[in-house]
């Protein structure tokens, strides 16, 4: 293996902020700083494009042969944003990946921002010495979930709208769920129970990999799981979707 740095610049658009940075896929380390810029009010298409637009300027991106991958909080077929979470209801049947593709002039890689956090931990964090099924599960305003089968991801797998007691559970057992009812961590436990419970016995997976902010409080509630699969946090924190979509664009 040769030293050289292989670089992507990956570009994670979320409800609130956009943030980008250069990557050296081959270790999975920021080559510069990230920049970070709020996402335009309404969320538009083109507004979050000229956003993106401004973040690959200040990066200094020269070379138009550095790919470029961008994770954004939708269902992502061939290109096609199918859905759309916190932006505006246009991006529902948009073809992104072709819209970006123009507005930035070089071939990008448009994926889902679970998907590249999970692909991210994979690769560079919390399960880079783990093989077999892995979930990730993004714990946030819903539940953000990413299927990895020996390296290779398996793209837009929604798990969090799993039905149990009637109802798509992350309603109940997402972090805003804690919040919206003030649950205490052992009731909010009871729910992960269920939820992580269900996602064994439909996928008996060799690891899941705990993501999303309140992933920086595990000590509170992992404990309290009783799982047959192992469970372990997130390393990677808010750089998990830069450094997946970089790694997805690169091919990595």
């Amino acid at each position: 293996m040769s030293n050289m740095a292989i670089k992507a610049v990956g570009i994670d658009i979320g409800g609130t902020g956009i943030k980008g940075a250069i990557v050296d896929v081959s270790s999975g380390k920021l080559l510069t700083d990230r920049i970070k810029l709020p996402t335009p009010q309404g969320g538009e298409p083109e507004d979050i494009l000229a956003t993106v637009l401004e973040i690959v300027k200040r990066l200094d991106v020269g070379n138009k042969k550095d790919p470029i991958g961008v994770c954004f909080p939708a269902v992502v077929v061939k290109g096609k944003t199918l859905s759309a979470a916190n932006v505006s209801k246009s991006w529902i049947g948009l073809e992104a990946e072709k819209l970006f593709e123009k507005g930035l002039g070089r071939n990008i890689h448009f994926v889902n921002d679970a998907d590249a956090a999970g692909y991210a931990e994979t690769l560079y964090g919390a399960a880079a010495k783990s093989d077999g099924l892995i979930i990730m599960t993004t714990l946030g305003t819903g539940i953000g979930t990413a299927l990895i089968y020996k390296g290779v991801l398996i793209p837009n797998a929604e798990l969090g709208h799993i039905q149990l007691d009637g109802v798509d559970y992350e309603t109940r057992a997402s972090y805003s769920a804690k919040e919206r009812e003030n649950l205490s961590w052992v009731d909010w436990a009871a729910r992960l129970q269920q939820y992580y419970t269900a996602l064994e016995a439909y996928f008996h997976p060799d690891l899941f990999i705990l993501g999303g902010g309140v992933s920086k409080e595990y000590k509170n509630f992992l404990s309290l799981l009783h799982l047959n699969t192992p469970i372990v946090p997130a390393t990677l924190r808010n750089n998990a979707g830069i450094l997946g979509a970089a790694a997805l664009a690169a091919g990595r």
